[in-house]
């Protein structure tokens, strides 16, 4: 009678160990006043992909609580980032107040939400499938606090970098100390010049240090890196009159993206494919791209040297830092403007004009005018405050009534830039160009001189040296070849084409091993992969031990990017921006792909062709050939 009693005292355990097991290691997307997560428990959301909980950074004890996304290597938020937990008895609830609070052992209150006129009992947090930890008031189901609007160092998809035009509050980022110290760091990031907005990475919060150029409604344009098509989805918004944000996201659920800045100060981005990481970009930030590198009226180059420069019109305002590779003071106009030699008393003189400057990053501290672009440098000139302007479509009119700072001249980016200078400046400039001319076309003459007696002089010794090869290979070789030449037009005496036997090239290439062969053309993959693709058996060109992964649809994906790619004639072929979005699925309908390039060019319409068909026979009288690579 003692065994069946046992049975149920271990039936009755075993239900209490798993009711309690599960209690503590299940997920769940929801926190709630009656519930707490203690060092060893999480949160996560209902994809699972998020994780609210206690983790330590890489060669650290301290524990803190965040929110990471796949593993605790991504943390993309951290409550306590400046008061660490010093062991593992720490618990994240919500309290008495409403407020969500991490208190240590001794229930001290290490961090608070610090929600003011919250309810006492009636408050859940809850991990959404973005990442974002909201603290909701149950009875109304606002959103009274929630961590996309407390950011750490990263950023992800629709999460917002806003600022307030009334107010000045702002969301911003602030990076961590170092790699093992998630506490507050040195550099932060954010919006700013709101007429214009643009991105600002400040060091200690007060000193610029580098910046993304005005916002155009499509890219930021002192950001050459966008241009490209690799930095996309970013966009600009407004709330009202007051607020305004930058987010981005991606077209492509599948895709997710961590944008970091480093306590370095640099700016990465990760992204990820179905959960799985993929492109990583690293935004590092060069000489040139540091905040006022050559001080005022002083343009940045990095591909020349020195990368600094003053504008034309301009000198350095101290020769010596210059030369000492010390651009901070900037640069002084030479020949004063009109307005300001009248307002000393001189004689005005003539207008003043503009220089044009091309694909610059524009100057900080742009100010807009509502003009359009052919009035925008006569409104300019009209002001005498005005030293330069520029226009962009998505932007309009542009101009600075403030020294120049954080110029650059970038090579395919940026926008043209018109400074003011004085009249006279063209004047001299004139001259000086016309003299450089002068000088550049008796340089000019003199070098293709020389060169083309240099050329002259090879080519004679190339022809003898080659003659002399060939007649002495000819003489040896007499005995014993014959000679066949057929011609196709009309017989001619080939005296310098060495002939060979069969049996001599047989044996030089020992029997044509594939090991002697020079060269090898892409006429026979593309040409049999683009017959698989007409006859809708491309899937017989794919490895089946690769087919087996169960990536089949992809690589037939890649296949069809490349025929694209590949297309006889150059203008049907994807841009590269085009191909990055079609391998990331941005553009889910591809067209199907024309002709591809490994014969010779066809004159049909369907190809649009706007050559015609090469019909001239070869002048050779050795053979006839009609050779077209593709």
């Amino acid at each position: 009678m003692v065994f069946p009693s046992y049975t149920c005292l271990l039936n009755a355990l075993f239900i209490v160990f798993c009711i309690i097991f599960l209690g503590l290691t299940s997920a769940r997307d929801t926190l709630t006043y009656s519930q707490s997560i203690r060092d060893s428990e999480i949160v996560t959301s209902n994809d699972s992909v998020f994780v609210l909980g206690f983790f330590s950074p890489q060669n650290s004890t301290h524990r803190y609580v965040g929110i990471w996304y796949l593993s605790d290597s991504n943390v993309i938020w951290i409550a306590n980032r400046d008061q660490p937990l010093l062991d593992s008895s720490g618990v994240f609830k919500i309290s008495k107040d409403g407020n969500l609070v991490l208190v240590d052992g001794k229930n001290h209150v290490i961090w608070s939400s610090n929600v003011s006129n919250t309810a006492t009992t009636n408050s859940t947090a809850q991990i959404s499938r973005y990442g974002n930890l909201m603290l909701k008031d149950d009875s109304t189901g606002r959103t009274i606090w929630e961590s996309f609007e407390h950011p750490c160092d990263a950023a992800v998809p629709t999460m917002k970098i806003s600022a307030n035009k009334v107010t000045g509050e702002k969301i911003q980022f602030v990076s961590r100390k170092s790699a093992s110290d998630p506490s507050t760091g040195y550099f932060s990031a954010s919006l700013e010049r709101l007429h214009a907005p643009e991105v600002f990475l400040w060091i200690n919060g007060t000193r610029p240090y580098w910046r993304t150029g005005p916002w155009n409604g499509r890219i930021f344009i002192g950001t050459p890196l966008m241009s490209t098509g690799y930095l996309y989805g970013w966009s600009v918004g407004y709330e009202g009159n007051d607020i305004v944000y930058l987010t981005y996201s991606f077209a492509d659920p599948s895709s997710f993206g961590i944008l970091t800045l480093s306590p370095e100060g640099k700016i990465k981005l990760v992204r990820y494919y179905n959960n799985k990481k993929g492109l990583t970009l690293d935004l590092g930030i060069s000489d040139c791209d540091v905040y006022g590198t050559c001080g005022a009226f002083g343009s940045c180059n990095g591909q020349s040297s020195p990368i600094c420069s003053c504008l034309s019109g301009f000198e350095a305002r101290n020769q010596e830092e210059w030369r000492k590779k010390n651009w901070t003071s900037g640069c002084v106009r030479k020949v004063p403007l009109q307005c300001q030699r009248f307002n000393n008393g001189s004689e005005a003189a003539q207008e003043d004009r503009f220089l044009k400057l091309e694909t610059m990053k524009v100057p900080d501290f742009a100010e807009r005018l509502d003009v359009e672009e052919g009035q925008c440098g006569t409104q300019c000139l009209k002001n005498c405050s005005c030293l330069a302007y520029a226009y962009d479509a998505g932007i309009g009119c542009m101009y600075w009534t403030r020294d120049l700072i954080d110029l650059q001249k970038f090579q395919t980016a940026g926008i043209d830039l018109y400074i003011r200078l004085a009249h006279s400046e063209f004047q001299s400039s004139n001259a000086q160009e016309h003299t450089n001319k002068r000088r550049g076309k008796e340089l000019i003459i003199g070098i293709t001189a020389a060169t083309a007696g240099a050329i002259i002089l090879a080519i004679c010794a190339y022809l003898a040296i080659r003659r002399y090869h060939s007649r002495k290979g000819t003489a040896e070789d007499s005995g014993s070849e014959k000679h066949l030449v057929t011609a196709v037009q009309k017989p001619a005496k080939l005296d310098e084409l060495p002939l060979f036997e069969f049996e001599v090239v047989e044996n030089a290439t020992n029997s044509f091993h594939l090991a002697n062969t020079l060269g090898k053309g892409g006429f026979g993959p593309v040409y049999k992969a683009w017959n698989l693709w007409n006859e809708d058996n491309i899937r017989f060109l794919v490895d089946p031990e690769i087919s087996a992964s169960g990536s089949e649809n992809h690589i037939l994906r890649c296949i069809h990017i490349a025929f694209l790619c590949v297309q006889e004639v150059a203008k049907t072929r994807p841009t590269m921006t085009t191909v990055l979005s079609m391998l990331n699925s941005e553009i889910s309908h591809l067209p199907p792909p024309r002709q591809v390039a490994f014969v010779q060019k066809q004159s049909s319409s369907s190809l649009e062709s706007s050559s015609q068909e090469n019909n001239c026979n070869s002048n050779n009288h050795v053979t006839l050939t009609d050779i077209q690579g593709r």
